[in-house]
């Protein structure tokens, strides 16, 4: 696996197989074929088969996969298999959001520290967690064995951030600022523009629906 590039739309598809897998083996399924993994999410079962390839052999002739044994393979390969330490700066109303999803814990994600600039928001407590200044970055990354970042801020801040965080320990940001930032290349950086997809969003809706202009006038 160290020795091939793997296509990123590959690695996207692993998160959407674990998934289907996890709610599987909660349904107490035993195991699965490709093809019936491929069409509980629209792909052919080459495809499924194409994209497990590329992180082992996991599949067993006459059976197809084992759900049991595939699930926490699949997690070690994202790196859910442990705890991941994170902290989220900029505490508005998504990075509020973000702290009250109990989603990020069930997979992984823990956020034990929170930041920001704003001088008022300093010192209040949400979601049990203490609202620290920016300035305490570095020592708390470090006191904490903090490895990712979530930046929430505005767009104008966006990269006085990423570049604060990249003078500390950190491992990998996710943005969430509507703002292209720059990392060190040791950083791995992923990006979420909602506005962006719900363009794209909306391109699609338009694309499938021609009369839809004609109907709004």
């Amino acid at each position: 696996m160290q020795n091939q590039t793997i296509p990123k739309a590959s690695i996207e598809r692993l998160t959407l197989y674990l998934r289907r897998l996890e709610r599987l083996h909660v349904a107490g399924q035993k195991t699965i074929s490709s093809s019936a993994l491929g069409e509980a999410l629209g792909l052919t079962d080459a495809q499924v088969r194409k994209d497990l390839t590329y992180f082992g052999q996991f599949g067993h002739p006459g059976i197809g996969y084992n759900i049991a044994e595939l699930v926490p393979k699949l997690r070690e390969i994202l790196g859910l298999d442990r705890l991941w330490n994170v902290a989220l700066v900029g505490v508005g109303n998504l990075g509020r959001a973000l702290l009250h999803y109990k989603g990020l814990r069930e997979q992984g994600f823990e956020i034990v520290a929170i930041f920001d600039q704003d001088p008022e928001k300093v010192g209040d407590r949400v979601n049990g967690l203490i609202v620290e200044s920016s300035e305490e970055l570095a020592f708390t990354i470090e006191k904490l064995d903090i490895e990712l970042g979530l930046i929430c801020v505005p767009a104008e801040a966006a990269q006085d951030v990423a570049n604060a965080l990249a003078e500390t320990g950190i491992k990998g940001i996710l943005n969430f600022a509507p703002f292209s930032i720059f990392v060190p290349e040791r950083i791995s950086l992923c990006s979420v523009d909602l506005a962006l997809e719900l363009e794209q969003l909306s391109f699609q809706v338009i694309r499938k629906t021609p009369n839809l202009e004609h109907r709004a006038s």
